[in-house]
């Protein structure tokens, strides 16, 4: 399959500036998403009716390669993955339904305070609002990386989802087991940082630039 020269000039013009080796955890800082339960009117409970089994997906799910991309939302390597990378694979392969692209979670953790809490929220939304509410939440959180807790207060938040519920979720870190659970299965496959990206189960040995990804995805088409 042939790629856009603008799109992958573009990542390899990114790469160029952050390098590839990605995060393996400790320091960092938390950005503009609010998560601070005091900034809103909320009630914030623990939730008793969530999707635990949730698994943020695109593509198409019949598709002879599968993606999966290990992440912690608190790594601000996933973050240039996520913003700057993430977009080409999406448009390339994942719109035209060449791949079935999954989301694992995998906290280093690079920020222990928000690590897990911000991915249990993303999951929630999720869960309750679909795939397309995470991944547009996700990318939210994602320029928000830095100062969680620390935006302004709305209304609604990416993805459509009710602050209170992400609140709830933030909390009491409702999809934490199942937060854990991918980064057993990453530790499993040899995941020591993030972004670690696998096609068909196999690691993406140049690093997450999208060049890199486009190459070994080709390779399985």
């Amino acid at each position: 399959m042939e790629h856009t020269r603008r799109s992958l000039l573009a990542a390899g013009a990114t790469v160029g500036v952050v390098g590839l080796a990605g995060c393996s955890g400790g320091g960092g800082g938390g950005g503009g998403l609010n998560f601070d339960a005091g900034a809103y009117n909320c009630d914030v409970s623990e939730p008793s009716d969530s999707d635990l089994d949730y698994r943020p997906t695109l593509g198409n799910p019949d598709a002879d390669v599968t993606v999966q991309a290990f992440e912690d939302f608190t790594c601000g390597h996933c973050a240039t993955y996520k913003l700057d990378h993430f977009p080409t694979i999406r448009e390339e392969y994942i719109e035209p339904g060449d791949i079935h692209y999954e989301h694992w979670d995998f906290p280093l953790p690079v920020n222990e305070r928000w690590a897990v809490p911000v991915a249990s929220a993303a999951r929630g939304v999720g869960a309750r609002h679909g795939d397309e509410a995470f991944f547009e939440f996700a990318s939210a959180a994602y320029e928000s990386q830095g100062s969680y807790g620390q935006g302004n207060a709305t209304e609604e938040m990416p993805g459509g989802a009710d602050p209170c519920a992400v609140l709830a979720d933030v909390e009491f870190t409702t999809y934490a087991e199942a937060i854990q659970s991918d980064r057993s299965e990453g530790e499993s496959m040899g995941v020591s940082g993030t972004p670690a990206i696998f096609v068909n189960g196999s690691p993406v040995q140049e690093g997450y630039s999208a060049e890199a990804i486009s190459s070994a995805i080709d390779a399985e088409l």
